[in-house]
């Protein structure tokens, strides 16, 4: 029978972690001709969802909005008319609900899941059948959890600019350990290209290395790293791709490292806001395309969990996992930035599902 009531999150204010607020019984809207209600079993953070509640996200959002753009789950029921899924798939949310193909717009941006509409920190969600695609067959659910907006960003980073994309030989540089720049690790690696991370941990070093990273650099023992990344791509040469993470605070450097005609996508602004950052004129000097990247299209999430089931590539998944009605706890952890790898939520055990 299907169900009429989720436990669920909700966002209620912009006061942090404090207006995260949960409801045991909240009603299940009624399926619609082209919806698809599905079951969730994990869910993966990631920054954008500490930052909502703390009122410092810069894309759309609304008030009392289900948190979580990244869910991973089984279909309990399908609208009559949806043709593309069927009771028991294993499905994944688009974390835009209407970035079906080609460039973002204004309207799709208002359209963020967990932020606009409402996301998967709940037992049981209604989406329209095109804001799903089926998970990839190689992965458990969570691991497929942990692939709509971190995986995709970085899949975007590498290859949504078709005239450069990533190709074997290139060089592509990482920043940090989190969940894009891991990701842009693995399928730089998978492509056959080099890889430079930074990280501002000795452990992380190491962690970073056994992933396949061909260099690391500890961007708090080297300031000019960004230098030294250059020197160390094939001929000195400088980097293809980069994905800047840290904002204003790192792309001076992320411009040293750059090579002519190479490109730097900017995922982020996890270092923070600095009065003193490059001008426009540096993308000229440097003679490199900038792109902004929000996530990418089901398109490109298709493609990507093509190429995730062909190669083997696994997520990398942090050892702690926190239960549904401890998601206050968790969003600390990752605040504290305790997590290495994707930071998972366990909502309902698949073993546990009635499909």
């Amino acid at each position: 029978m299907t169900p009429k009531t989720t436990k669920q999150w909700t966002v209620a204010g912009k006061d942090g972690f404090t207006s995260l607020k949960f409801d045991e019984k909240a009603q299940i809207p009624q399926l619609g001709d082209h919806d698809v209600l599905v079951h969730f079993h994990y869910v993966s953070l990631n920054y954008r969802d500490l930052i909502i509640p703390k009122g410092k996200y810069s894309f759309p959002t609304k008030d009392n909005v289900v948190p979580g753009s990244d869910g991973a789950g089984t279909v309990e029921a399908v609208g009559s008319r949806v043709t593309q899924f069927k009771q028991g798939d294993k499905v994944l949310t688009l974390f835009n609900q209407t970035h079906y193909a080609g460039p973002i717009n204004l309207t799709i941006v208002g359209t963020g899941l967990g932020g606009v509409f409402d996301g998967a920190l709940r037992q049981y969600g209604t989406f329209e059948e095109n804001g799903l695609v089926h998970m990839p067959s190689t992965l458990d659910f969570q691991q497929g959890s942990t692939l709509p907006c971190a995986a995709l960003t970085a899949w975007n980073g590498l290859y949504g600019l078709e005239s450069n994309a990533l190709k074997p030989g290139d060089t592509v540089l990482t920043q940090g350990a989190g969940g894009v720049s891991i990701f842009a690790l693995q399928f730089a690696k998978a492509a056959g290209a080099r890889v430079i991370a930074t990280t501002s941990s000795a452990q992380k070093v190491e962690m970073l290395k056994k992933l396949g990273a061909d260099v690391v650099l500890n961007y708090r023992d080297d300031p000019r790293w960004g230098e030294t990344a250059k020197k160390s791509t094939p001929g000195g040469a400088g980097v293809d791709h980069i994905l800047e993470v840290g904002g204003p605070t790192s792309m001076a450097q992320s411009l040293k490292a750059i090579k002519p005609e190479g490109v730097i996508s900017i995922i982020g602004f996890l270092g923070g806001q600095s009065k003193e950052q490059p001008s426009f004129l540096e993308c000229l000097s440097n003679i490199c395309t900038v792109r902004g990247v929000l996530v990418g299209s089901r398109l490109q999430f298709e493609a990507m969990n093509r190429a995730i089931d062909a190669s083997g590539l696994k997520p990398v998944v942090d050892e702690k996992v926190f239960g549904l009605e401890d998601l206050k706890d968790a969003y600390q952890y990752m605040w504290d930035q305790k997590h290495f790898g994707k930071l998972t939520v366990k909502i309902d055990d698949p073993a546990q599902s009635k499909l």
